[in-house]
């Protein structure tokens, strides 16, 4: 009986502990700690302003940084291997851009939308052929691609928007809605879990990790390094474009401008959701939230009426500190997590 008695109360002790263990474990996941970051900068903001929680306002700045999500989705898969894609803007930009012209010059939707995914396509394969068969860094080639881009889009548009006819059904893509949800929100949520997926539970994601975390033992081990980035930044810059187009559906006017700079705010959301810039650290779940809190501060920013300006500051003020946090964690971890 006291055995019996003896046993049941380790029964009620155990829970607790387990819990706790638990929640400790849950602490160490990146994704969590962003999230939590980004959990408490909102309920700081509602606290100030009661427009914060409303529906039409959340569902505005889900609208709002879906197109940084999106991207930063291809950008830390290449970010885990190790490299940098500063060219993202550029696909984007130049890839809504052909799209419009497309539309202008009187092609179908099928055939507009596809130009401007082989933007992408185009980008990502000369990115990746400049890395892996000429072996420029991943700054400078993306950086050149970068700047290519960007005249091409001054060189064609001659710094005049493009505004064509389009199709009602084409600009659901950017403007409509699946039940309270825009559209871009829904194919933001679509491509994380599929990405998630690939790089949690396939062959080419574990490739990924084992090239970023340490390139010649994979190669050693049989991974075909160079296949794995050229796929990587192919990726990268046909998400890139899908989100341009998303764009230009949403807004029905191509900007010469369009897209110029955000490759800082997708490499932003990358770096805040947890990824090593070293490589091999990284998750697409990550950079999604990360997007998410940097949307939340902007959304903020603007309805505390604080200057604009500041939200730059504000957002590398951010990065700092969560790159910051995430290096130290490694040092009293001993490098592990």
């Amino acid at each position: 009986m006291c055995m019996a008695v003896s046993d049941d109360k380790a029964t009620l002790e155990k829970p607790p502990a387990r819990i706790w263990h638990d929640l400790y474990q849950l602490r160490q996941v990146r994704e969590v700690n962003v999230l939590v970051a980004m959990l408490i900068v909102g309920a700081l903001i509602s606290l100030w302003t009661p427009y914060f929680l409303t529906t039409n306002n959340l569902m505005g700045v889900f609208r709002a940084f879906s197109l940084t999500a999106i991207m930063s989705i291809g950008m830390v898969m290449v970010i885990v291997t190790g490299g940098i894609d500063l060219s993202v803007g550029s696909a984007m930009g130049l890839a809504s851009l052909i799209t419009a012209l497309c539309f202008d010059a009187g092609y179908s939707t099928g055939v507009s939308i596809g130009a401007g995914v082989a933007v992408g396509i185009a980008f990502g394969l000369t990115n990746g052929l400049l890395i892996t068969a000429i072996g420029l860094p991943p700054f400078i080639a993306t950086l050149g691609t970068l700047s290519i881009g960007r005249g091409m889009m001054y060189m064609v548009t001659h710094g005049v928007p493009v505004t064509p006819e389009t199709p009602d059904a084409f600009s659901l893509l950017g403007q409509g809605y699946v039940g309270p949800v825009p559209v871009p929100v829904v194919i933001m949520l679509i491509l994380m879990v599929l990405c998630a997926l690939i790089m949690k539970r396939t062959r080419f994601g574990r490739h990924v990790y084992a090239t970023g975390g340490n390139e010649q033992a994979a190669r050693l081990s049989g991974v075909k390094t160079n296949r794995v980035k050229l796929a990587v930044y192919m990726l990268s810059s046909t998400i890139a474009s899908l989100a341009g187009i998303i764009g230009f559906s949403r807004y029905l006017t191509a900007e010469p401008a369009s897209g110029f700079g955000s490759e800082l705010d997708v490499i932003a959301a990358a770096a805040i959701g947890g990824a090593s810039l070293a490589g091999g650290v990284g998750s697409v779940t990550g950079a999604v939230i990360g997007a998410a809190l940097v949307g939340v501060i902007a959304n903020g920013v603007v309805l505390l009426n604080i200057n604009t300006y500041a939200q730059q500051a504000i957002t590398g003020g951010v990065i700092l500190i969560a790159v910051s946090l995430d290096v130290l964690r490694n040092k009293l971890t001993g490098g592990n997590g």
